[in-house]
């Protein structure tokens, strides 16, 4: 038998929704950052810098070394960082930049199955820009951010 509504919307008024909303940011920043990390790894460990900033310079960028860098950091460090939960909101931001030159720029004429991994990091960093990491993060445990405060049960 289905629960009653009116069960459901007691559980749901007692803290499952933010319950659910925190497991579901935590799967989403863990997914997103580990592979957004392994990517920067890849730039910055892997012997890659220079073909990136070769990339960087054709796109028409000043200081092309140091854009590449950024770029890479940006994966590496900003992957580590969402996955965590600690800095989301500003990771987030350098995730969203370099995600929004990989798809309006570098792969902007590109079929949709080249950017689509691009652009997927670029949806979820966007939606984590506005979110906020979720009380299972490093952040709300350190410093309280990303709580919520739950909606008052109704009567």
């Amino acid at each position: 038998m289905l629960w009653p509504v009116s069960s459901l919307n007691i559980l749901i008024a007692h803290g499952l929704r933010e319950k659910l909303l925190a497991m579901g940011l935590l799967w989403l920043r863990a997914l997103a950052g580990l592979g957004m990390a392994h990517h920067g790894y890849g730039k910055v460990f892997g012997g890659m810098m220079g073909r990136l900033t070769e990339g960087v310079a054709a796109m028409g960028f000043p200081f092309p070394e140091l854009f590449a860098w950024a770029a890479a950091l940006s994966e590496f460090a900003g992957g580590l960082a969402l996955a965590l939960g600690l800095g989301t909101r500003i990771a987030a931001v350098f995730v969203f930049a370099t995600m929004s030159v990989a798809v309006f720029i570098a792969h902007g004429s590109d079929p949709l199955n080249v950017k689509e991994l691009a652009l997927a990091y670029w949806a979820i960093s966007g939606a984590l820009i506005l979110t906020g990491p979720g009380y299972l993060s490093l952040d709300a445990w350190l410093f309280g951010a990303g709580k919520t405060s739950a909606p008052n049960p109704p009567a």
